[in-house]
């Protein structure tokens, strides 16, 4: 059930009536919430709820047996058999297959032929962002963070939460369970605000994400056939693409959370104003980037020893990450590569130099940092062509393409009139998202002050052209397959 379908559309005011008709027992809302975030990933493929139930019981008995041994012994064992069987279950869904052929193709180049068995398995939706729900809070329960969730239609609410249960923000027990096992009363304002982000979430995108998507893809699918200009473009409307898409999927999220009066973690704050590649990564995918930090770049040492442990420990972060997006060397390249971008940073202790938002109590930047967005920018766009690349060698020759003698020349493509309805409507929102750079989304506040009949022709401008550029098929999300 995508956020964008007819099916959601009906499925949600169902679910709030429901939740809310019982506001004065939250263990009620709980109840109905934990049925309507199955049914809600039952939708997807109803085999795979089971896989999704037998992770969350793992987790919740092996947290309580986590609290009750009686020796460290025992409590390592649980806790070694959650940390397996979960990643145990995500390497065959997700990586076998990948470590198979890696390893046959080693194999051949030393001369040696080999046939291994290939699974032909479908990749449960959202099996990354729950497994890591669930690592987190055993990980907190075994380093004494947080003490056991004893109740299980609570836990289980912390991981399927249907706002966040396939695609994030990637949530810990520390921040969301508290709001799960306490009253929750319905608040105006706030499901107003809700609504706000949802709509712009949802201009994100079925405006920008799905129709930059569909140049993206014609230029992508054809780079051989185009100009250095064109393939530009194409990068180009691919990193609106799957920033639209991706953030457009959070606010969606964020904004349903509220209607339930839950606060999810923020995952995107305007990453494409960054300065340089260590502010873009405070800014993009937050939750993961934050869980990566606390649950292995600090464990490993973090920047406390000296220069090789920093170089080693960044490295691996970022290749860590890359892999966790997917099965490919093109994702382990993209990892490697924003590594290789934030080394200089690191090394001269200027990673932390960008903290605060950009040209913040002003209007317009500065020319430097002008200069350095659109430096930071140009850097992750070329990244980019590694993560959308449907392998290495597409992407080399993505990048010899660009950097060729037809880069001068005009852009062509098979529709390039209609797309540049699209690239206005893209600078259009840029500015919307500067103007509003310093909130939570960018529509947080913008028109908040203007008397209502101009605000209401606000938001029917951005209804009309969500009606207006919608596709005729519903387009998921570009990170339901990782």
């Amino acid at each position: 059930m995508l956020f964008n379908s007819l099916n959601f559309a009906i499925f949600l005011p169902i679910v709030f009536t429901l939740y809310w008709l019982v506001n004065k027992n939250f263990r009620l809302q709980n109840f109905i919430m934990i049925v309507a975030s199955y049914y809600f990933y039952a939708c997807w493929d109803y085999r795979f709820l089971f896989l999704l139930m037998f992770s969350t019981a793992l987790d919740y008995f092996s947290g309580i047996m986590m609290e009750n041994a009686t020796s460290t012994h025992i409590k390592k064992i649980w806790f070694w058999l959650s940390i397996i069987i979960n990643l145990g279950f995500l390497g065959v869904f997700k990586y076998y297959n990948f470590f198979m052929d890696s390893f046959a193709d080693g194999l051949s180049l030393l001369g040696i032929h080999s046939d291994f068995a290939v699974l032909s398995v479908i990749l449960p939706v959202g099996i990354s962002f729950y497994t890591f729900h669930g690592l987190s809070y055993v990980i907190d329960i075994y380093y004494e963070r947080i003490t056991a969730e004893r109740n299980f239609i609570d836990y289980a609410v912390f991981v399927s939460f249907f706002p966040l249960l396939v695609a994030g923000p990637i949530e810990r027990a520390t921040h969301l369970l508290p709001q799960i096992q306490r009253v929750r009363h319905f608040n105006y304002i706030t499901a107003i605000d809700g609504l706000r982000q949802i709509l712009w979430g949802l201009f994100k995108k079925i405006v920008i994400a799905d129709n930059c998507a569909k140049y993206a893809n014609l230029i992508f699918g054809n780079s051989e056939e185009y100009s250095g200009s064109t393939l530009v473009l194409g990068a180009l409307f691919f990193t609106f693409q799957i920033y639209c898409d991706f953030s457009g999927y959070s606010d969606i999220a964020l904004g349903v959370a509220r209607l339930f009066g839950i606060e999810l973690l923020r995952n995107f704050a305007f990453p494409y104003f960054s300065r340089d590649i260590a502010e873009f990564w405070r800014r993009w995918h937050i939750s993961l980037t934050t869980w990566f930090r606390d649950y292995l770049y600090i464990p490993l040492g973090g920047s406390r020893g000296g220069t090789w442990m920093k170089v080693r420990n960044t490295f691996i972060i970022f290749i860590v990450s890359g892999f966790w997006h997917g099965a490919n060397w093109t994702f382990i390249i993209w990892g490697f590569l924003n590594a290789v971008y934030f080394l200089p940073l690191l090394l001269t202790n200027n990673n932390r130099k960008n903290i605060e938002t950009v040209a913040k109590g002003r209007f317009l930047p500065s020319i430097d940092e002008f200069l350095r967005i659109i430096l930071t920018f140009g850097m992750t766009v070329i990244a980019w062509i590694f993560f959308r690349a449907e392998n290495v060698g597409h992407a080399f020759q993505y990048l010899g393409g660009i950097f060729s003698g037809s880069l001068l020349q005009v852009p062509a493509y098979e529709g390039l009139r209609n797309s540049v309805a699209i690239m206005l409507l893209v600078a259009g929102f840029m500015i919307v998202e500067w103007i509003g750079r310093d909130d939570q989304y960018a529509l947080a506040t913008i028109g908040l002050k203007w008397k209502r009949p101009v605000r209401w022709a606000m938001y029917s401008i951005i209804i009309f052209l969500i009606g207006m550029f919608m596709q005729t098929e519903e387009t998921p999300f570009i990170y339901f397959q990782f």
